[in-house]
């Protein structure tokens, strides 16, 4: 199982509960596309997942700018996500930040509104997020790997509660 979150604003740890604490828990891996805030939010995120794989966004402290790169690809079962926290051009500018990479699927915050938008090359997939939606919904993603091959995935509510399924080729 694949986790991802975003935006979690938090200057004393992950934020993380309910069915989101137990995706974070039980994935293989975690992607978090920026702005933990904190030190202590990134810690604890690590501290919870087996494997991390994060960027660091806009709101983020130095600290946690010094330990997370702005961009990042991550391959599993088959598909290619490319990590950014935001991109100026907004849809373009982040299919062609995907494009760029080779990219299935570009993973990005600073909404807080979970989407997914599908481009004629990339899908774009904001997780919300799940500690501070600013009005929004709040969200994170999870996805597991279909038996044919690609992932079909949901984005949910820390209560579990499904905003939108999604599914995901692999190519």
């Amino acid at each position: 199982m694949i986790a991802i979150f975003s935006d979690t604003h938090s200057s004393d740890g992950h934020e993380l509960e309910g069915e989101a604490l137990a995706a974070a828990r039980n994935a293989d891996i975690v992607l978090h596309a920026g702005d933990f805030t904190s030190e202590a939010a990134l810690d604890a995120f690590r501290e919870e997942c087996t494997q991390l794989f994060a960027v660091h966004g806009n709101a983020d402290s130095m600290a946690v700018r010094d330990r997370l790169p702005t961009a990042r690809v991550v391959e599993e079962a088959g598909v290619r996500f490319a990590l950014t926290h935001r991109r100026d051009g907004g849809e373009t500018g982040l299919a062609m930040f995907g494009r760029s990479r080779g990219a299935d699927v570009v993973v990005f915050g600073h909404s807080h509104r979970p989407t997914v938008v599908e481009t004629a090359d990339v899908r774009l997939l904001n997780p919300g997020s799940h500690a501070d939606p600013r009005g929004n919904r709040p969200g994170f993603a999870v996805f597991e790997e279909l038996d044919a091959g690609g992932l079909a995935g949901e984005i949910r509510e820390p209560d579990g509660t499904v905003i939108e399924t999604v599914e995901i080729p692999s190519v």
